[in-house]
């Protein structure tokens, strides 16, 4: 059944429960898709620069919303403003471009992640500014009938409310309404011991309700996804949407690493130092173990293999690099080229289905393969124990206040804003000009400021120059056949290309 635009948009704030059902032009498709996709980047790079929900994190948000004409005051009407849309039409940009990027991330699981952090984060800044009524108008209007409990057991409880609720007192209690809720919907506020438990219910202040909203948002947006994903087929048959939405699929990492523009600028010979001036903590750990142990299990192969590949090493260089180094330890050469070297030709594309793998970046080093007992892999901010984490930065010479620093990042488990610390550390800078999101950019950036600004430099041989002008000349005709057949495409995603270029 439609449900009238009226109803739809009644509230600043939904679940996106309903599909847009109208027609809109593709021009508009576009253009909605890479407005809400620059606010989800601007999310995402907030959130590692700035503690989420702090002051700053806010204003600089405020001003996105702005700019890009999505709604953000809550306490706006329909009234038509002096200049832009009024706020029904934000609304209505905010519901269509939602649905178009769902089906761009849908696709793969790792998509489907972004999406979701990104969607759960820019949910949560919009609920946090709603005014109390408008959070319980919006709780009704979802069927999110949580039971507040009388004020009777309100007294009986206070002592226990007022101990076991964060930033709650006699006070407060009694002003505020508290939710009876299956400990089981408030995860989350357990684990962290905000919420007083009894009987299996959590008692929940209201100010903490946005936790509760969230998990259920997450958990419809993710089934959602999956949901989504079965109609792709259907839409991938429609020659006008599919070049659309794999660009921007592909948008949300910024640079592409697998496309290496040093290979041959680096030797083998530099990578010892390279490791210790210019690589993150993650590479630098996995350098050091592979240095001492003359091995590294998969997980740390492919982590640091596809690293080395992203700041410029051959496929001829790599399986040198590997192989002197194991046959250092208990694998001897004819051992190393029937059980490893096919693997490190077949993360260059060289083997198997040839896919050309791209350099992990920070969310997929955090979020995925998590590391266990002999492996090196993973992030040390995110995967160390703290005690183990401060003997590191200790023997890599990080003043204790920086440490401190970063301690206390990691323990608000902002790790990538952990690793910009030590960036700025290690590299005797105020304040990073760069929100870090992938260890090779962050060896690219180490680059720039240790030679003023300018990438890395090794003089390649003739031969080796011609050989990559041929490679790139043979690049651009490949890429400008399929420009001049379809120009409507080149044109619909210039604006993408443009806002990413240096992402």
């Amino acid at each position: 059944m439609r449900i009238p635009q009226t109803e739809l948009y009644g509230h600043a704030l939904q679940f996106y429960g309903q599909p847009p059902l109208e027609n809109i032009s593709l021009s508009e498709f576009e253009t909605f898709a890479v407005d809400r996709l620059k606010l989800l980047k601007t999310i995402e790079n907030l959130g590692v620069s700035y503690v989420k929900l702090s002051e700053s994190y806010s204003k600089k948000l405020e001003v996105e919303f702005k700019t890009l004409s999505f709604p953000y005051r809550p306490e706006a009407d329909d009234r038509k403003t002096q200049t832009g849309p009024n706020e029904v039409e934000k609304r209505r940009k905010d519901h269509i471009s939602h649905f178009i990027l769902r089906l761009a991330y849908c696709q793969t699981e790792d998509l489907r992640r972004w999406f979701i952090q990104q969607e759960v984060d820019l949910f949560r800044y919009r609920f946090n500014n709603l005014h109390p009524k408008q959070k319980l108008e919006f709780l009704h209007r979802n069927n999110l009938q949580y039971d507040t409990i009388s004020v009777e057991e309100k007294k009986s409880l206070l002592d226990k409310l007022v101990n076991s609720s964060y930033a709650v007192s006699g006070i407060t209690v009694e002003d505020q309404d508290f939710y009876k809720v299956p400990f089981q919907d408030a995860l989350d506020l357990v684990r962290t011991r905000k919420v007083y438990l009894k009987a299996g219910y959590v008692y929940i202040p209201h100010q903490d309700i946005v936790t509760i909203v969230l998990n259920d948002f997450r958990t419809r947006l993710s089934k959602a996804l999956a949901l989504t994903a079965r109609s792709l087929p259907a839409v991938h048959s429609d020659e006008r949407l599919q070049p659309l939405l794999n660009h921007l699929s592909h948008a949300y990492v910024g640079q592409d690493y697998s496309i290496q523009k040093n290979v041959g600028k680096i030797s083998l010979e530099q990578i010892d130092s390279l490791s210790g001036k210019s690589f993150p903590l993650c590479m630098r750990q996995l350098h050091q173990s592979l240095r001492e142990n003359h091995h590294l299990r998969h997980g740390g192969r492919m982590q640091y293999g596809l690293f080395l590949k992203g700041i410029g090493l051959s496929l001829e260089q790599a399986l040198q690099f590997w192989r002197s180094e194991f046959i250092r330890g208990k694998v001897d050469a004819d051992k190393f080229d029937k059980a490893y070297a096919y693997s490190i030709r077949h993360m260059f594309g060289k083997e198997g289905k040839r896919t050309d793998y791209t350099p992990y970046s920070c969310m997929k080093v955090i979020l995925s393969n998590a590391p266990s007992q002999g492996d090196n892999h993973g992030c040390p901010f995110r995967h160390s124990d703290p005690e183990l984490l401060k003997q590191k930065l200790q023997f890599y010479k990080v003043s204790p206040s920086g440490i401190s620093q970063i301690l206390e990042l990691v323990k608000g488990m902002h790790y990538q804003l952990a690793c910009q610390k030590y960036f700025e550390l290690t590299h005797n800078i105020e304040e990073a000009s760069f929100s870090l999101n992938h260890p090779n950019q962050y060896f690219i950036e180490s680059q720039k400021v240790l030679g003023g600004g300018k990438d890395i430099k090794r003089e390649m041989d003739t031969s080796q120059r011609s050989q990559e002008n041929g490679v790139a000349k043979g690049s651009v005709s490949a890429r400008e056949a399929p420009a001049n057949a379809s120009q409507d495409l080149a044109e619909m995603t210039e604006d993408l290309d443009s806002f990413f270029q240096d992402a």
